[in-house]
């Protein structure tokens, strides 16, 4: 019972930590992602970038940066979801498909939110990303289940 609250209670902190993201005007998520950027191009090149540089590395990498932060993201939202379920019943097609949906429910409130975020828009293609992404965490979840039980048969 313990462990089914203590799931439960990551779930609900990631949906929250989802929700302050999508909170964050637009401007103001996209400082932080153009920040993380630099901050880590810097660091790996151990200097400074200047202005012009900055532009042509946020230019290539702001894109893939996001969207990755979305797959990310669900991905460990479908991994905690798969990990309550199996608490419940075993993973079968059924489960794995009711994780990906309950993502799926997510990522379509979480776009209709920033609907209503200043500077921010809903994307379809963010669900399909989001969803994709907690479909990988659900299967990944699943691999693992299936090797351990294979292992202790």
């Amino acid at each position: 019972m313990v462990r089914k609250i203590i799931k439960i209670i990551l779930i609900v902190l990631w949906c929250s930590l989802i929700f302050m993201f999508s909170n964050d005007t637009g401007g103001t998520s996209t400082k932080k992602s153009d920040g993380l950027i630099v901050r880590t191009v810097e660091k790996v090149i151990k200097r400074n970038l200047s202005s012009e540089e900055k532009d042509k590395v946020l230019k290539y990498f702001v894109v893939p940066v996001r969207k990755s932060a979305h797959l990310f993201i669900y991905f460990i939202l479908g991994f905690l979801i798969i990990s309550l379920l199996r608490e419940y019943r075993d993973i079968n097609m059924k489960v794995v498909l009711l994780a990906v949906f309950f993502a799926f429910l997510y990522a379509c409130s979480d776009e209709v939110h920033q609907l209503f975020v200043v500077g921010r828009s809903g994307q379809v293609k963010d669900v399909f990303i989001d969803t994709f992404g907690s479909f990988l965490g659900v299967l990944l979840y699943s691999f693992i289940y299936r090797f351990r039980r294979r292992n202790n048969n």
